[in-house]
């Protein structure tokens, strides 16, 4: 019964923070700031948004090779399509439950190819730590490349929060409260874990697999290969970002520092709340409208600003549905008597 409360607890309050944060958008926007942005989402080429998913796909497909260089090392020769539909279970597991992705990815890979989980939720892990290196490189050159519209940005708050009423402002510590219920978490999930033999015994097991996993990224025989693979990877997460905002009308006045601004922005946003919903938009649009005339109805955000990262958010999480459920369909037929 704790169990089940706890799950629903954690797809049900980062789902209930994106409802919220869609209904404010929504909520701040004025009448014409309304018809702004839907008319931004009407006039949308989505010719444009179409071959961003060609990219995105890439992505995809490239970091489904790239596994294989980890495994290699660790004994294991698993097939290409085999570990591509893994990697799409896991991002299609992702958007409806929180951390699923990575243990649905694993688990998939040793029912198709025998790969042990822990091994493989390892070298997961490992590639998630490489990963968080390339965002923090890329959040690093977009600062670089934007220290002068810091100055602007803080401009910007420091207006919207002129205009609020004295009533709509909050004094709530968002930040002490959200980050004391961090602390309360990782200590009851350490106590649990060194209170439970079970618990203890598998979490070792999750940290030797990470160990092992990390090994793998410098004994891997292809370095090269993993090195390139990393940054195709990164470069079509860019390249999808970046061809979005060729579709929505105006946006292409934004300069590539403020695209790689918005795209660590959406990045984050995904990480903070299941699957990004509102938050991605919303950051994507805050970042955005930095580089643009000011709205003019106020506000921080600008509507066509908003209305492209919706359309990146829907593209993006659309394509994970169709493509994730697809791989989960044909590994299920994979693993029928008649297969």
């Amino acid at each position: 019964m704790k169990k089940a409360v706890g799950n629903i607890l954690k797809l049900g309050i980062p789902l209930g923070i994106g409802v919220w944060l869609i209904y404010k958008q929504y909520h701040d926007l004025g009448p014409a700031q309304r018809d702004e942005l839907f008319s931004a989402l009407r006039d949308a080429d989505l010719r444009w948004v179409v071959l961003s998913l060609v990219v995105g796909l890439g992505s995809h497909m490239s970091r489904g090779w790239r596994w294989r260089y980890l495994l290699e090392p660790l004994g294991h020769r698993p097939g290409f399509w085999n570990c591509y539909h893994a990697v799409m279970i896991g991002y299609f597991m992702n958007l409806f439950l929180p951390r699923a992705g990575e243990a649905s990815r694993a688990a998939t890979l040793y029912r198709a190819e025998k790969v042990p989980f822990e091994q493989g939720f390892g070298t997961i892990l490992a590639e998630r730590a490489v990963d968080v290196l390339m965002l923090l490189a890329i959040a690093g050159l977009t600062l670089l490349l934007q220290l002068d519209k810091l100055d602007l940005f803080q401009a910007r708050v420091a207006s919207f929060r002129a205009t609020q009423a004295p009533g709509e402002q909050s004094n709530f510590p968002w930040v002490w409260v959200i980050g004391g219920a961090v602390v309360v978490g990782l200590m009851a999930g350490a106590y649990l874990i060194f209170t439970r033999p079970a618990l203890r015994a598998r979490f070792m097991d999750m940290v030797r697999g990470f160990g092992q996993g990390l090994q793998a990224v410098f004994r891997t025989k292809n370095k090269g290969a993993f090195i390139l693979h990393t940054a195709l990877i990164w470069a079509c997460y860019v390249g999808m970002f970046q061809l979005g905002f060729l579709a929505v009308p105006g946006m292409d006045a934004v300069p590539f520092a403020g695209i790689l601004a918005g795209f660590v922005a959406g990045t984050i946003g995904i990480g903070l709340v299941q699957g990004g919903i509102g938050v991605y938009p919303q950051f994507v649009a805050i970042i955005i409208s930095v580089y643009l005339a000011a709205p003019a109805g106020g506000g921080l955000i600008r509507p066509d600003a908003l209305a492209l990262g919706w359309l990146l958010w829907v593209a993006q999480t659309l394509m994970m549905i169709v493509l994730g459920g697809l791989s989960l369909l044909l590994m299920a037929l994979k693993r029928t008597p008649a297969a």
